[in-house]
């Protein structure tokens, strides 16, 4: 799992009715109990298809066979967030966050575990302060909403994002987000300066009260990570009034491997001021290399450059477009002819991508030699590539100059370009996807000679489960897919995820010791509330049916004693490394912590002991364990 455990998950043994518990929880914890019923759907209800379906972007997730929510609630109030927060924590439900809905593996929307839904439709207004050159967004906007409302007060600010105006921006900024400005001015995690955010405390905090270290955390570490969050502050960047687009292609005929070959040498040389990009599919069963620039200032400009600096490609003034930056964005997302205000129409159906798909990423360090591109090139004549894009997108501008640890997205210099590799088809071929998804990974194993090694790095909103998960093995796989979305960051992000730690159950077996005794001492009670949510979901990712008991001690109070060899069934958490507080190899957690910090959790871990123990005879309660 990528996102981070929001909720406590435990065995059915350990529960009774969470789902109905947890419609009964939402209005008695909600500050507007008459209003939040009203955001509440249920699979009973016959407007919860559409709403479930309305934002799921790669129809891969649609089947009837996907893992459904039960329960999907799209709050229009913080507190009614808050309340979700509450009650899926108490009842055993995992939270997915959904903004725009286009996570390329469905993760904000599916689960292995029972979970609902907070979408954010209702969290969209964009407030727009050209005098300050700041915008506030909250999560559940779009980037089509939010390019709009900036264009209509400047026609000389923009912000550095993507083309698909129907990517939701909680989720993007999330990942770092690329896009045509981010070789003048960064990605648009780098522009980002503060945030609110509500924690698994429900506790709402900007960047003064979340601190720098959750703050640097949110912005590329992942979305639904570290908590939900509401809304973004970005800086605002100058463009000029007038920007040049082109777009030439060339097919096999006419150099095209020998043109893709070049431009690795020179886009991510060229000035700031050029997002340069190579598109390679087929139209019409002959494949083509689309060679694509945004260029900031006017056509003159831009001939004269590549005139200089690429004239293999030939380019004249004839080839080039000139627009206003809010055009570039509907250009390069393939809606030049939609009228403006398609960008607020969330709804839309993008042309960028078929509606199944399946994508994975690369990153270059050196030009991939001609005879690699020939291969690559050939691959676009299988059956199955039909509807195939490889897109390769120049690296270099100030993306070399910003430090791999500005934010958890790591990919800076060194990076000629990215690769990104997509696969769709149609619905009346879903029975073959698998023979889509095994193409497309031919694809990737042949690049491996091609690309970056040890790791092999990857793009976070690009998400690929085939590079892992944390389904199973939790530290180990997320020791793989980590290090390869966010290099050496991936230590700094699992300070904050608590995903990465795994239970071990010490050289006993579950058949013959069903208790389970767990003691924990931190002098961090951030620590102590998602270590203990992690005993219990390991507890119910691998079967175990032990009642849980809670053991607490003093600070310094003979605290491994209760979990000494001679209780035959201790459980103990480690983190891998040299603990999150620095007290030893596990997880202690003691009552030294302010009240509402400790005692609510401690208390609920008591009674669910206290409760298996009356489930189940013979099984010693918590007040007599030694």
């Amino acid at each position: 799992m990528l996102t981070f455990l929001l909720a406590v998950l435990f065995s059915s043994s350990l529960a009774t009715s969470p789902h109905e518990d947890f419609l009964h929880c939402l209005p008695l914890r909600s500050n507007d109990s008459s209003s939040i019923s009203n955001v509440i759907f249920t699979p009973h209800q016959s407007t919860f298809s559409s709403i479930f379906e309305s934002t799921i972007r790669n129809l891969r997730f649609s089947a009837s066979n996907t893992p459904k929510p039960l329960f999907i609630v799209t709050p229009s109030t913080t507190s009614h967030i808050q309340a979700t927060i509450y009650c899926a924590s108490r009842h055993g439900l995992q939270i997915r966050t959904r903004s725009g809905g286009h996570d390329f593996e469905g993760l904000s929307y599916v689960s292995r575990v029972p979970f609902i839904i907070v979408d954010l439709v209702n969290f969209g207004s964009v407030d727009v302060d050209v005098e300050n050159r700041v915008a506030l967004v909250q999560s559940g906007a779009v980037l089509g909403e939010l390019y709009y409302r900036i264009a209509e007060k400047s026609s000389t600010l923009a912000f550095p994002a993507g083309t698909c105006h129907t990517v939701g921006t909680g989720g993007y900024f999330t990942g770092g987000g690329y896009g045509l400005l981010f070789r003048k001015y960064g990605l648009a995690a780098d522009n980002i300066i503060d945030a609110q955010l509500i924690d698994v405390n429900e506790r709402i905090l900007d960047r003064k009260s979340m601190g720098e270290d959750l703050f640097w955390a949110i912005r590329g570490g992942g979305g639904g990570s570290f908590g939900i969050v509401l809304s973004w502050k970005l800086r605002l960047v100058s463009v000029p009034k007038t920007v040049t687009a082109f777009t030439i292609t060339k097919t096999l005929e006419e150099n095209a491997i020998k043109l893709v070959h070049r431009w690795q040498y020179i886009a991510h040389e060229l000035p700031n001021g050029i997002y340069s990009s190579v598109t390679l599919n087929r139209v019409n069963r002959t494949v083509i290399a689309s060679f694509s620039s945004l260029f900031l200032g006017d056509s003159n400009g831009l001939v004269s450059l590549m005139q200089e600096r690429f004239p293999e490609l030939g380019l004249v003034k004839q080839d080039c477009s000139e627009m206003s930056w809010i055009d570039s964005i509907r250009y390069f997302g393939l809606i030049q002819n939609e009228p403006l205000e398609i960008l607020l129409d969330r709804n839309f159906k993008s042309p960028l991508t078929s509606p199944y798909y399946k994508a994975k990423s690369d990153y270059v360090k050196k030009p991939i030699p001609e005879m690699g591109l020939r291969g690559l090139w050939s691959m676009l004549t299988d059956e199955e590539a039909e509807s195939a894009v490889f897109g390769f997108y120049a690296y270099g501008g100030i993306m070399d100059e910003i430090p791999e640890t500005a934010n958890p997205f790591p990919h800076r210099a060194g990076n000629l370009l990215k690769i990104l590799y997509n696969v769709g088809w149609q619905e009346d071929d879903n029975v073959n996807s698998e023979r889509y998804i095994t193409w497309i990974r031919r694809v990737y194993d042949y690049m491996t000679s091609f690309v970056s090694k040890s790791p092999r790095e990857a793009y976070i909103n690009y998400r690929d489960l085939d590079i892992g998960t944390n389904y199973e093995n939790g530290h180990e796989q997320a020791s793989i897919w980590g290090v390869k979305y966010f290099k050496n960051n991936f230590k700094r992000c699992k300070d904050h995820e608590f995903t990465t730690f795994s239970i071990a159950l010490p050289q006993f077996s579950k058949l013959k010791y069903h208790n389970s005794v767990f003691s924990m001492k931190a002098s961090n009670p951030v620590v102590m509330v998602p270590a203990y949510r992690l005993l219990i979901a390991e507890i119910y990712v691998h079967g175990w049916d032990f009642p849980l008991h809670l053991g607490v001690t003093e600070a310094g109070e003979g605290e491994d004693q209760i979990c000494d060899w001679h209780c035959p069934s201790a459980i103990v958490i480690f983190t891998h490394r040299a603990t999150v507080d620095g007290l030893g190899d596990t997880i202690r957690v003691s009552l030294t912590e302010p009240p509402e910090e400790e005692i609510d959790p401690c208390r609920w871990m008591v009674n669910l002991g206290m409760t298996a123990a009356q489930l189940q005879p013979g099984v010693v309660g918590f007040e007599n364990i030694d």
